[in-house]
């Protein structure tokens, strides 16, 4: 998914500001202290032919946790680190996009998971034409999703399950023969919700010739 640098454009500034408006009103959610490891991922984001994308991965098999799951670049936060620094240098060792080509829009609401993590995640702008490297120890594939797509209702499926005794209801997003589910899904809903395209309406994308950023 290479391309060369100098067929970038630069990012429509005020769509940008834009968005990130929108995912400041109102605040992100955070939640009380707990006992979870902090972690933190990218959502990136880019836009092409007047879409707004969002690049996701597929963990490799062979990965202690989450192994074969589609997700988001990202991983723990170490002690000096803030969320940004941590989401930004996971992207770097897993996907090979350069922390200083991102430009930071916003954050999410923050999410737990069942194995152990609270998870901050970071909204940022991505250069296009796209150019990414997967660590193959941890990335089998690098794929991206248009955003609209995530919010068509045939591609939605909600499930209700059990768990600790306790119904709870899950998101699954069918894109081709992949599933995102689990906590991605959630950020990804939390991502349309803030966009206002949960509901088929939301930010209007640039025109065309304006579309890519290049942060």
């Amino acid at each position: 998914m290479a391309a060369s640098d100098d067929s970038s454009k630069p990012a429509d500034v005020s769509w940008l500001s834009q968005l990130g408006r929108a995912l400041g009103q109102p605040p992100p959610r955070r939640l009380p202290p707990r006992d979870a490891r902090p972690a933190a991922v990218l959502v990136p984001l880019y836009v092409d032919a007047g879409a707004l994308w969002m690049v996701l991965t597929k963990r490799t098999e062979t990965l202690p946790t989450h192994k074969g799951q589609i997700a988001f670049p990202g991983g723990g936060v170490e002690a000096s680190e803030t969320p940004w620094d941590a989401a930004l240098r996971e992207t770097h060792e897993e996907i090979g996009i350069a922390p200083s080509t991102v430009m930071r829009i916003g954050q999410l609401d923050e999410t737990v998971t069942p194995s152990g993590f609270s998870i901050v995640p970071c909204v940022g702008a991505v250069p296009f034409p796209l150019q990414t490297r997967a660590n193959e120890d941890e990335i089998d594939e690098i794929f991206t999703v248009p955003l609209q797509a995530l919010a068509s209702p045939q591609l939605v499926e909600d499930r209700t399950v059990v768990i600790d005794g306790q119904p709870r209801a899950l998101r699954v997003y069918h894109v081709g023969s992949r599933r995102i589910w689990g906590v991605t899904a959630r950020i990804a809903q939390n991502l349309l919700h803030r966009l206002g395209l949960d509901d088929g309406s939301g930010l209007t994308p640039p025109d065309d010739e304006d579309a890519p950023a290049d942060a």
